[in-house]
């Protein structure tokens, strides 16, 4: 049975793969782009949650091509890698939904969108979110530190052509920031995973495992701060991250949300995965990774409390709140990780509701400025309470998800007893107060206060946005439903993350090594 369900693994990856091949050549036929599209990621997602259940027996590989680690590419679905996949899957379907409602793929003509954007040819849109989303799902799964890397590439290039639909001065800006730094961090990487290779002969995630114990000590403390630079850049670590609010903001509302919701938390798994796998007993890099999560976080809220425009703020809480998710991976913990773990899946939907909601106030009201907004409580009742609820729950309002996750970060850090983890615990409580004040001034202006004069307030929104926005809202609510199941799970992923044996045997039954260079065969392994 289990060797049925490895199966599974592959298909989020293939799946939007080749239905972006699919997508490019129907480029004459928007209609049947959609169609794949919507189809591909259904199926992503149904992929993604069998694997939910499938990796909570124990870690799934797969052995692409046949040729068995360490000589082949390997995927592995263990409990965070699949985790990570069905939050994503849900965020993805309903960005992609959303988008196809917004105007943004309805250009195919050239003709002006409903939303008086620029034009934005349909043919370019659908392939690249499916390309999008198959990076995502390979980043998640990659078994080998090379794959990740292509898994990275893979986004950047997608994401570069996302983040510039359009071709506006402004998106070509933005995009021509984000460019620099992805490649920036993208070469630093790729020099780690040749300092890998050199000092260890691989760089299969659990061969290293395996080897980096053995080499020089300054050595693996090299490999470890190039890593964590090159993913730290990805996250947006502080001060890794003054790129992200001036290029975010810029994108087509779903591209913006996608963004904010995915890219950064691929960063955070990417941190949480060699931290727990390849560094599991590194005291003082733990002790750095505090001190930074608690910059990230305050140093993140005061910019957003110093915003006037919705979609910059969002952005600077964006910053902040990964603060939280490297709080609970310095503290080295089973209970910080397993916190860590559960916010990621909380905040990727919940950041990512709030910027669908954004671009709804924008299509409604004609822009973000909050000096320029006012009076839509009266007007959209209903677009204010999509934006209260995932407003509240990012401000960790009890009973919300929000709350309850940095409940658990904070009980892990009084748990840790250290006077740098007290510090955070203050920092990130402080961090939760200014959230609440940027979110209620945001809703204040926005939703109560006096409507500007000469500003109209008559352009429907159609259903086909208000209706992935509101599934994604009523996701985030039942991720405080079903806390108790889900934080269940994310303290297992993060027992099994922290337990290197268990990935390490998954890969390489009865937790011997394959003699490097060897073929299948020779492996044990059938090609």
């Amino acid at each position: 049975m289990t060797h049925d369900l490895t199966t599974l693994v592959p298909l989020p990856v293939l799946i939007p793969l080749c239905a972006a091949g699919l997508a490019l050549a129907l480029h004459r036929h928007p209609r049947a782009q959609r169609t794949i599209s919507v189809v591909a990621l259904s199926l992503m997602l149904a992929a993604s949650l069998g694997l939910l259940v499938a990796a909570d027996g124990g870690p799934l590989v797969v052995d692409v091509g046949g040729w068995a680690a360490p000589v082949g590419i390997n995927l592995v679905a263990d409990r965070l890698a699949a985790l990570m996949l069905s939050v994503s899957g849900v965020v993805l379907l309903c960005v992609l939904l959303y988008s196809l409602s917004e105007g943004m793929t309805e250009s195919a003509d050239g003709l002006p969108t409903p939303g008086g954007e620029d034009p934005i040819p349909v043919a370019i849109y659908h392939p690249t979110y499916l390309v999008l989303a198959a990076g995502v799902a390979n980043a998640f799964l990659s078994g080998d530190l090379f794959n990740l890397y292509v898994g990275f590439e893979i986004l950047l290039a997608a994401s570069y052509v996302l983040l510039t639909l359009g071709g506006t001065g402004a998106r070509i800006r933005a995009g021509a920031v984000y460019v620099v730094v992805s490649l920036l961090s993208s070469i630093l990487f790729f020099v780690a995973i040749a300092l890998a290779y050199a000092a260890t002969g691989t760089v299969n995630l659990a061969q290293l495992a395996q080897r980096i114990p053995e080499i020089d000590p300054g050595v693996a403390l090299l490999l470890e701060l190039l890593l964590l630079l090159a993913f730290g850049i990805k996250a947006a670590i502080f001060p890794l991250s003054a790129w992200l609010p001036d290029s975010y903001p810029t994108a087509p509302a779903p591209v913006t949300a996608v963004f904010a919701g995915l890219l950064t938390k691929v960063g955070v798994y990417a941190i949480i995965r060699t931290q727990t796998l390849l560094f599991p007993d590194s005291p003082g890099v733990d002790r750095v990774l505090m001190v930074l999560a608690l910059l990230t976080m305050v140093v993140g809220i005061l910019g957003a409390v110093a915003q006037d425009d919705l979609k910059r703020l969002l952005s600077f809480t964006l910053v902040s709140h990964i603060g939280y998710m490297i709080f609970g991976v310095g503290l080295a913990s089973e209970a910080g990780m397993a916190a860590a773990v559960f916010y990621v899946a909380h905040h990727i939907t919940v950041q990512t509701a709030l910027f669908l909601v954004t671009g709804l106030v924008e299509r409604r009201a004609g822009t973000t400025s909050l000096d320029h907004l006012g009076g839509l409580a009266r007007v959209a009742p209903g677009l204010a309470v999509l934006f209260f609820i995932p407003a509240m729950n990012l401000a960790g309002i009890p009973p919300l998800s929000g709350f309850l996750g940095k409940v658990g970060l904070l009980e892990s850090g009084v748990r840790d007893g250290g006077t740098l983890a007290w510090v955070l615990v203050a920092g990130s409580v402080v961090t939760s107060l200014l959230t609440l004040y940027a979110v209620v001034k945001a809703w204040n202006k926005a939703f109560w206060q006096e409507v500007p004069a000469g500003v109209t307030r008559d352009v429907r929104l159609p259903r086909g946005m208000v209706g992935p926005t509101t599934a994604l809202v009523a996701f985030g609510v039942l991720l405080t439903v079903v806390a108790g199941p889900l934080y269940g799970y994310a303290d297992r992923a993060a027992r099994t993350s922290m337990d290197g044996h268990t990935y390490v045997d998954a890969v390489f039954p009865g937790g011997s090594e394959r003699g490097r260079g060897e073929s299948p065969e020779a492996g044990g392994g059938d090609p």
